[in-house]
């Protein structure tokens, strides 16, 4: 009799418990959705298993081969990402991000041509994939094709004009190329976008290099003195102008004496250009640093591109004029930066 009720027993549970013993598996989106998630938290290792559930599940599931790639490569395993990102591009072939992926793993592996390559190819099937053109052009920035740097770093910022490495890039190509005007308006946008990380500080110094270049004081005589390597203008208009600048003035705080240079530099940006004229320089550069100096937001805007440096005096000259910010905004949001 019991053995009875015990066998009847198990067939009633069994008949009436489909949610306990009849789960649906998880789908390869919901497995990939769960690595992003664990990729997020630092867990590369778990979140690779939870990939590999996915490709498993679903071996067509474009997004568990990309993230897949992505984690190694972000990893330092990024050798072992190519055989997941090839078979992401089989997946979908006109993938930009994933030309991208593979562009910057054979850069960062020595194999230039494969990574340009891979960028070209991006870049004819997503052109407007923002990455790619970075990336290309600091290829050619570290092969010193300056040229074809420069276009494609053109190119990245105007698909994304928010993004701060652009910005930095373009600066660096100029300076490379002794264009110190426009490396001068390049890190100033830089630092306008992001005034206060680690390479804010890079981007501060090389700001001050150009402000203080060639010009030697001692006691109260100021003297330029150039190379003979001076390949632009700017060589003698920069230091001339900052020294005209603060004629006259004295006391000035640190803060103080590069708003006057700044103002005076931006006032003067047109003779940065070069001959024939480049048209996305005067009109995103030159335009947009003429007008600001001619408002009264260049202390504002000066103690902003600099917090990096001396950060706290400036978080209380801020406190101390709480308007400023507001209105430096304010400008920001209504004056446009156009390309051309």
């Amino acid at each position: 009799m019991k053995t009875y009720h015990k066998i009847l027993l198990i067939i009633i549970t069994l008949a009436f418990s489909p949610v306990v013993y009849g789960q649906p598996a998880k789908t390869a989106k919901e497995l990939t959705e769960e690595g992003v998630t664990l990729f997020d938290s630092g867990k590369y290792d778990e979140a690779i298993v939870k990939y590999k559930e996915a490709i498993k599940t679903d071996p067509k599931y474009y997004n568990a081969y990309y993230e897949m790639g992505y984690t190694l490569f972000s990893d330092k395993n990024p050798l072992d990402a190519i055989p997941y990102l090839e078979t992401a591009l089989k997946l979908n072939p006109k993938a930009g991000g994933v030309y991208d992926l593979l562009g910057s793993i054979y850069d960062d592996n020595k194999q230039t041509a494969k990574a340009i390559e891979y960028y070209l190819k991006g870049i004819s099937l997503d052109p407007d994939y923002q990455r790619l053109y970075y990336n290309l052009g600091l290829t050619y920035f570290r092969q010193k094709e300056y040229a074809l740097a420069e276009e494609k770093v053109i190119k990245a910022i105007k698909l994304d004009p928010k993004h701060a490495s652009s910005h930095d890039m373009y600066a660096k190509i100029m300076f490379e190329q002794d264009k110190k005007g426009k490396a001068l308006l390049g890190w100033s946008s830089f630092l306008l976008l992001e005034p206060n990380s680690k390479r804010s500080i890079n981007a501060i110094n090389k700001l001050n290099k150009i402000i203080n270049y060639g010009i030697t004081r001692t006691g109260d005589k100021v003297t330029i003195s150039l190379s003979n390597n001076g390949k632009q203008g700017a060589d003698f208009i920069i230091p001339a102008t900052v020294i005209a600048s603060t004629a006259g003035q004295k006391g000035l705080s640190s803060a103080d004496s590069l708003t006057l240079q700044l103002t005076k530099l931006y006032s003067v940006a047109d003779m940065f250009n070069d001959k024939p004229a480049d048209p996305f320089f005067k009109a995103y550069f030159v335009d947009y640093f003429k007008t600001l100096a001619l408002t009264d937001n260049m202390p504002a805007f000066t103690r902003y591109i600099t917090l990096a440096d001396d950060n706290e005096n400036k978080v209380a000259w801020f406190k101390a004029h709480d308007s400023t910010i507001p209105k430096l905004e304010g400008w920001m949001n209504k004056t446009d930066r156009k390309f051309e």
